[in-house]
């Protein structure tokens, strides 16, 4: 008789790979089972040639609306650092100390800013000789001790010339590093959350990027064929973000938001620029340059010709009318000829006076074809009609009060407090616009071929009741949705069952094997 450790290496080998295979297996199709489907799904970004490499610089998306919880304010919120992958570190996401951050607001319509609030940030780092880290410990209070890097700003007003600085080494929220870093994230944002003289708020720091959208449009219109539709491309990932909350009669014409009640409002970036000069010149130039701008969303992706992308983002909106190649993209637009010639929908008829009412006008019964007064310039009591100008702002009548229950397509859907009167959270601007680039603001009916739009209709996170309103950053990996997918494939039940009987048998198989040995041995 053989002893057991008398067979062959590689027959016992065998019996015991069978054995971890099969219980391997096994163990996987069961924690297949039990685990819940993992997937972690993830306007204006990079949106130009120049900016798109520049993305501390890169604004990518500006929102404008009546807060809901204090209707005698305004609350206005820009973005910037498109795709921010939450694990990014060990240098996360900080603004960028050389250059400022504003946001316009234009209450006579002349499109130029008669109202600018501008952030300047600084950063400063603790130990730079010794540590790598951002952190160093767990982070509670936005002046934690563990905080090794960390931004502070100046807030600004400029009103007729004058500047004056409303708040000073106002901290910003750090990157939301990870749970270990900052296990009570919400407290330490709520600490950069500011009051300001006048009565307003400010915050700055990072959050989750709230614009939802399948960015498979750009893969020939989802697909050529509508099917690359339902993904929220942008998902996952954060953005940095300045907001504001300010009473309404410090941003109307003359004070009086009841007479005046039309603002046009746009973020811009400046940088210092690069001037080149004569050698022999003592002073050097310090202008600041613009580089990149946003109003309404989408304008400069889908409006403007490529060839312009950059002077657009240079310019200011008083400048627009003179630019005539991109006004004539207004009047004649490329979108609904690519729409035609992919889907074979009719494109509306030019010019489109809907369309330049909509982006440069603002919509009122004597500005176009929308019969309706809503947030023209013009409909300013104390405006002067022959300074008026058209310009691509994102205009807000702050008399529309909030929504009971907001639409998604606001104004298409009869809510006159959303897009393109301004623009909320959860405004679904891809859909209002795809409607609208086809002609639904001026007929009234939504284009029954693209109703469903990219079938992306709200923000992955939920937003907030309360300024800022933004929904805190995320802090998974981005592509952890592949994880994800990989895990529902495992999930799916006749795989995990399949799985689970493949090491059952497996398992069956070895011990069997083992036993047979042991007896015959």
């Amino acid at each position: 008789m053989k002893s057991p450790s008398s067979q062959p290496r590689s027959r016992r080998t065998l019996d015991q790979s069978l054995l971890v295979l099969g219980a391997s297996a096994l163990a996987t199709g069961l924690a297949a089972l039990t685990l819940a489907p993992g997937i972690s799904a993830a306007s204006s970004h990079r949106e130009a040639p120049m900016v798109a490499g520049d993305p501390r610089a890169d604004n990518t998306d500006v929102y404008a609306f009546t807060s809901p919880d204090r209707s005698d304010t305004v609350t206005m919120v820009a973005n910037w650092i498109p795709f921010e992958e939450p694990n990014g570190g060990p240098n996360f996401y900080a603004f960028a100390d050389d250059a400022r951050y504003n946001i316009n607001i234009d209450n006579t319509g002349d499109g130029r800013p008669d109202v600018t609030y501008t952030w300047y940030f600084r950063g400063k780092v603790r130990d730079a000789e010794n540590q790598f880290l951002y952190n160093t410990g767990p982070v509670r209070k936005i002046d934690d001790a563990n905080l090794n890097f960390r931004q502070v700003y100046d807030l600004t007003v400029t009103t007729d010339g004058h500047t004056e600085t409303l708040l000073h080494d106002a901290p910003v929220a750090p990157s939301r590093t990870g749970p270990a870093s900052m296990p009570n994230y919400a407290a330490l944002r709520a600490q950069a959350v500011r009051s300001v003289p006048g009565g307003a708020k400010t915050f700055a720091g990072q959050a989750e990027d709230p614009f939802f959208a399948d960015l498979r449009v750009f893969d020939l219109l989802y697909g050529g064929n509508l099917s690359e539709r339902g993904k929220d491309t942008l998902a996952g990932y954060n953005v940095n973000s300045v907001a504001l909350q300010v009473p309404k009669k410090l941003l109307a014409l003359h004070g009086s938001a009841a007479r005046n009640p039309v603002v046009g409002i746009w973020s811009t970036t400046e940088r210092h620029g690069a001037n080149v000069s004569d050698s022999r010149v003592k002073t050097h130039g310090d202008d600041w340059r613009q580089v990149s701008r946003l109003g309404n969303p989408l304008v400069n992706e889908v409006v403007v010709p490529l060839k312009y992308k950059d002077a657009f983002n240079s310019i200011s909106p008083d400048q627009d009318r003179t630019v005539q190649p991109v006004v004539d993209k207004v009047y004649d637009p490329i979108l609904p000829k690519l729409i035609k010639k992919v889907y074979g929908v009719p494109a509306p008829k030019v010019p489109r006076d809907d369309l330049a009412e909509i982006y440069l006008t603002g919509v009122c019964k004597a500005c176009g074809p929308i019969k309706a007064d809503l947030n023209a310039h013009s409909l300013n009591k104390d405006a002067n009609p022959d300074e008026i100008v058209p310009a691509e702002e994102l205009r807000l009548n702050m008399g529309v009060a909030p929504a009971k229950k907001p639409q998604r397509l606001g104004v298409l859907a009869g809510d006159l407090a959303g897009f393109p009167n301004g623009r909320r959270l959860a405004d679904d601007v891809i859909d209002i616009s795809l409607q609208a680039v086809e002609g639904a603001a001026q007929t009234g009916t939504l284009v029954p071929a693209l109703a469903a739009g990219d079938k992306v209709d709200k923000n992955d996170a939920r937003f907030g009741t309360a300024f800022p309103y933004l929904a805190l950053p995320d802090t998974k990996n981005v592509n952890a949705s592949r994880v994800g997918a990989q895990r529902a494939g495992m999930t799916n039940p006749s795989n995990a069952a399949a799985i689970g009987g493949i090491g059952a048998l497996l398992l069956g198989t070895g011990a069997y094997r083992m036993k047979r040995r042991r007896t015959t041995g």
